[in-house]
C-alpha cells in the first residue's frame, strides 16, 4: 500500500484522539493541491508520521511493514476512548495482529496495545452494562402465631426473588462518568427502583467529585467486616443518601469528604417515627483519611456528624424543651500484616450523644425513666464500640481462610448498622435483644468465619457468632451457618446453606419471661436455603 493511502486511512484513527486542528504540511513533495494533503498534515503535526532528512514524505512508493507498524503504534497511543466505534476497535485489533512481529521488533509491547484495545471494547459507545440476580428457595419453621424472622414475608417456606440489580455505566468523557443501578426496592411489591445514580468527574488539583444518590461503606472499603457470607457486620456504614463525595489521592494516602442529606422517607414513602432522632431529616458530614504507612502497616480516621433539621420535644420537671439531636462519631482503625496474607486489624469508635439519643436510660436506683422523650438525669452523653480481627487468607492456611473477631458495643451506641446474620439482609438478627437506650452496659460479640475454595467449581463455608448482652435478665444469643456452593458456569452459582439462631430469652422486671426473639415471639429458629446466583 502506498504511504499516501496509509495516511488517509490512519487519519481516521487519529481523528479519534483530539479535535482536528489546522495543520501545516512540512513536506516539500506534498503540495497543498494534493488529495492527501490534509491527512498528511494532521498526522505530521501530531507526530504520527515523519519524513526523510531531506524534508520529503515520499508517499508514492509502497510503505514497508516496519513503517506501517510505526504508524500504527503512534496512532493507537493517542486514540480517544470515548470516540471509538465498534468498527474502529475491530480495525485496530486486526492491525495489531497483522503487524505483531514488526511491532515487537520496534520495541512496542503488543500486550499493552492489546490491553488498550480491550479497554476500548469495554467502553464501546461509552456504555457498559452488567446485572445480578438472586433467587432463593427457603424452608424452615414458624411459631404458633405464624411469625418468623427469616425471609422477607410471612413464613419461612417460600420462593423468593431475593435480589435483582442492573448496573448502567456511561463514560461521558475522559474526566466524567455516569453510574446508575436499578434494583428490586423493598422486594415486597416487586417494584423496580433506582438504587443509585451518580456522576463522577475530575476537579482541579486532581480531586474526584461524585454527586447523586450514592453510598458510603468505609468499613467495607478498608476490610473491617467479614464479607462473602451475605452478611453486613459493619458497626457504622452502608449509608445510602443524596450526597456529594470528594476524594483526593496522594499515592500512599487518600482523603474522602462527604456531605449527605438523610431523609425520613423509605422506598414506600412512609416516614420514620417522629420521636426517634434517627428518623429525623438532616445532614451528615463525614470524612475518611486512609494511610498506607508501609507494606505492613496501615491506618486512618473516620468521622460522622449527623445534624437534624429539628429537635425532639422532651419533658423534665414539668417543663417542655427541645433536646439536642446531634450525633458525632469518630473512628480510628489500623491494620498490621504479619505476612501478605495474615493481618491483625481493628477499629475503635467514640460517640458524643445529644440528649435525644439518651432517652430511656435506667436510673441509678434501677428504675426506668418513662414518657416519650424523657431523659434520665444520670444519662451518659458518650458511648463507644470497638472490635479486633485476625484475618488469614486461604493462601496462608492452604485449606481455608479464617476470620476471628471480638468486639464490644455500648448498649447506648447509636446508629449501629450491624445485625450479625449469616444469611444477611432480611434474615435473623443476632443483636435483636441489644437493650439500646435502656441500660449503659456493654454487648460483647465474638465469632469465627471460614471459607474453603476447593477448586474453581466448589467452595464451602461456615460461620459462628455469639452475643453476650452483659445484662442480668437477658440470655446470650448465638447464630451459626454452614453451606456449600457449586459454580455451574462462569455466570451461575448454586449455594445450599443451613442457618440457625438462638435469640436467648429475657425476663422483665415484673418476672414475665419472654422467649427472646424480636417482640418475644420466638426463642430459636432455623432455615435451609437454596440460592441461585446469576451475574451477567
Amino acid at each position: 500500500m502506498k504511504k499516501f493511502a496509509i495516511a488517509a486511512a490512519v487519519v481516521i484513527l487519529v481523528a479519534l484522539a483530539v479535535p482536528a486542528l489546522a495543520a501545516t504540511n512540512p513536506f516539500m513533495d506534498v503540495p497543498a493541491s494534493h488529495w492527501a494533503y490534509d491527512a498528511v498534515a494532521q498526522l505530521a503535526s501530531r507526530g504520527v508520521i515523519s519524513g526523510y532528512p531531506d524534508g520529503s514524505f515520499r508517499g508514492t512508493p509502497p510503505a514497508t511493514r516496519y513503517e506501517m507498524a510505526s504508524i500504527i503504534a503512534r496512532a493507537l497511543a493517542g486514540v480517544d476512548l470515548d470516540k471509538a466505534s465498534k468498527q474502529d476497535v475491530e480495525m485496530m485489533r486486526r492491525l495489531i495482529v497483522e503487524f505483531k512481529d514488526e511491532l515487537d521488533s520496534l520495541g512496542v509491547r503488543v500486550d499493552e496495545l492489546d490491553e488498550r484495545v480491550a479497554v476500548l471494547e469495554t467502553d464501546i459507545g461509552g456504555w457498559n452494562m452488567a446485572g445480578q440476580l438472586r433467587f432463593d428457595a427457603q424452608f424452615g419453621t414458624t411459631d404458633a402465631f405464624g411469625n418468623t424472622f427469616y425471609g422477607r414475608k410471612n413464613g419461612d417456606n417460600e420462593f423468593d426473588l431475593n435480589r435483582y440489580r442492573f448496573w448502567i455505566n456511561k463514560r461521558i468523557n475522559d474526566t466524567t462518568s455516569f453510574m446508575a443501578r436499578l434494583g428490586s426496592g423493598n422486594n415486597v411489591n416487586r417494584n423496580v427502583v433506582w438504587d443509585y445514580y451518580e456522576i463522577t468527574t475530575k476537579l482541579p488539583f486532581d480531586i474526584s467529585m461524585t454527586v447523586g444518590f450514592s453510598n458510603i461503606d468505609w468499613e467495607d472499603q478498608v476490610g473491617l467486616y467479614v464479607y462473602g457470607y451475605d452478611s453486613d457486620d459493619s458497626y457504622i456504614g452502608d449509608i445510602d443518601a443524596n450526597m456529594m463525595k470528594f476524594r483526593k489521592d496522594w499515592g500512599l494516602a487518600n482523603l474522602e469528604f462527604v456531605v449527605a442529606r438523610e431523609n425520613t422517607n423509605d422506598a414506600l414513602g412512609a416516614p420514620a417515627p417522629a420521636n426517634d432522632p434517627g428518623g429525623l431529616e438532616g445532614f451528615l458530614i463525614a470524612g475518611l483519611a486512609n494511610f498506607e504507612v508501609s507494606e505492613k502497616i496501615r491506618g486512618g480516621l473516620m468521622v460522622y456528624y449527623w445534624m437534624t433539621d429539628t429537635e425532639i420535644r422532651y419533658y423534665r420537671n414539668n417543663l417542655v424543651a427541645d433536646s439536642d439531636t446531634d450525633l458525632l462519631t469518630i473512628g480510628a482503625y489500623f491494620g498490621f500484616k504479619f505476612t501478605p496474607d495474615i493481618e491483625l486489624k481493628g477499629v475503635y469508635y467514640h460517640q458524643s450523644l445529644g440528649d435525644s439519643w439518651q432517652r430511656g436510660i435506667v436510673a441509678a436506683d434501677g428504675s426506668m425513666t418513662t414518657g416519650i422523650g424523657s431523659i434520665a438525669a444520670n444519662a451518659d452523653d458518650t458511648a463507644s464500640a470497638w472490635k479486633v480481627i485476625i484475618e488469614a487468607k486461604q493462601e496462608a492456611l492452604k485449606f481455608s481462610s479464617l476470620w476471628l473477631e471480638y468486639g464490644q458495643i455500648d448498649n447506648t451506641f447509636a446508629k449501629l448498622q450491624s445485625n450479625y446474620s449469616g444469611i444477611g439482609g432480611g434474615g435473623a438478627d443476632l443483636l435483636a435483644n441489644r437493650p439500646y437506650r435502656w441500660n449503659e452496659n456493654t454487648t460483647k460479640v465474638y465469632g469465627i468465619a471460614a471459607n474453603q475454595q476447593w477448586n474453581d467449581k466448589w467452595r464451602t463455608f461456615l460461620r459462628y457468632f455469639a452475643a453476650d448482652y452483659d445484662t442480668a435478665n437477658i440470655d446470650d444469643a448465638i447464630n451459626w451457618t454452614v453451606g456449600v456452593a457449586y459454580r455451574v458456569n462462569p455466570a451461575v452459582e448454586l449455594e445450599l446453606l443451613y442457618d440457625y439462631i438462638d435469640y436467648g430469652g429475657f425476663t422483665t422486671a415484673g418476672g414475665v419471661v419472654f422467649n427472646g426473639g424480636p417482640n418475644g415471639f420466638v426463642d430459636d429458629d432455623h432455615i435451609i436455603r437454596l440460592r441461585t446466583f446469576v451475574t451477567f
